[in-house]
């Protein structure tokens, strides 16, 4: 490593790195895309990314193995999860070799940043698309930009892999039949406020319910949620209202053929917590934050432990962790090794 960053203490915030990656659509169609040194961008104040939310964005990561390679993680469901984002806001889709290629770019012009081997940091890299130039009207922009830029990261709540308590808030971060089931900054938007509210009160985030109904729930916070049954289930929602994360697809792949849980995507209302033992938020910053207790009105749903982490909370996040830094063996097309 060239610098003398203290990789273990990490925190999930902006770092200066080396280089970025940007490219432009016009006329129809994007140009090769380019690096360039620093994360600043220039556009017009008319931007439909700045009034009108036209932009769309991923999360993944590099990880350091133990060899000293690095790979990212399932990079292929970013490059179309993505493309299904666009879609739905009228945005030029990027091609999944695009995708891969911007981001090995910039995996390779911050090599030395990307973190240790053994630190439990990584390499996050963050695509986005983004509506700009002059626009007036509600309409779609004429012209795109698609930019991977890229920061050292550690984890995403304090502690690590450690129980945090949740509570339940009864605003909404997404419409029914609206935007929530895609990656678009509109979504994160609605969540500031609850979030800021469950922190203010002293809790690691806030976990919506179903907007249609405020029986069922939806995500917790910026992650998606799972709980475990008494009888060995690996139960999580299933909703229109919700973002199709990568992270909980691979658990519940993990929970099904390595572990022999019978798993099921449904709904999971809020007044059967009790028969979780185990319950927890995942995503590609979380990866898995286990919870410890959760908060609903007069009522207080405790899981495993609030100090501890449950046994199959462990071994899941031990598999999954283990694939993507390079120490155990995933499915065919999980791994993609940076060359």
């Amino acid at each position: 490593m060239l610098n003398n960053t203290d990789y273990k203490n990490l925190g999930f915030e902006c770092r200066e790195t080396h280089a970025n990656y940007i490219s432009y659509f016009k006329d129809g169609s994007w140009d090769q895309g380019t690096l360039k040194k620093d994360s600043c961008l220039t556009i017009s104040a008319f931007s439909t990314c700045l009034h009108y939310g036209q932009e769309a964005f991923e999360g993944l990561k590099a990880y350091r193995r133990k060899d000293g390679k690095i790979q990212l993680f399932r990079p292929n469901d970013n490059a179309k999860r993505m493309q299904r984002s666009c879609k739905r806001l009228l945005m030029p889709e990027v091609s999944i070799e695009k995708f891969i290629d911007a981001c090995e770019q910039v995996v390779k012009a911050n090599e030395d940043l990307v973190p240790p081997y053994g630190t439990g940091a990584t390499l996050y890299l963050r695509p986005f698309i983004i509506g700009v130039g002059d626009n007036l009207g509600v309409r779609p922009a004429k012209e795109y930009i698609f930019s991977v830029i890229c920061s050292p990261v550690g984890s995403y709540f304090k502690g690590g892999l450690a129980p945090n308590n949740f509570m339940i808030t009864t605003n909404d971060r997404a419409a029914p039949n609206g935007t929530g089931s895609y990656k678009v900054g509109g979504n994160y938007a609605a969540s500031l406020w609850s979030h800021h509210i469950a922190k203010e009160n002293g809790y690691a985030d806030c976990i919506y319910l179903d907007p249609l109904t405020h029986t069922k729930i939806d995500e917790v916070g910026a992650a998606n949620f799972f709980g475990i049954t008494k009888d060995n289930k690996f139960i999580t929602p299933k909703s229109s209202s919700i973002l199709e994360s990568i992270t909980r697809k691979s658990l519940m792949h993990l929970a099904e053929k390595e572990l022999g849980m019978e798993v099921i995507e449904g709904e999971v209302f809020v007044d059967k917590l009790d028969m979780f033992t185990e319950a927890g938020a995942c995503g590609t910053a979380a990866v898995i934050s286990p919870i410890g207790r959760i908060d609903y009105e007069d009522k207080k749903y405790t899981f495993y432990s609030e100090t501890e982490v449950g046994p199959v909370t462990r071994k899941l996040y031990d598999m999954l962790t283990g694939i993507q830094y390079g120490d155990v063996e995933g499915p065919v097309g999980w791994v993609h090794l940076i060359k």
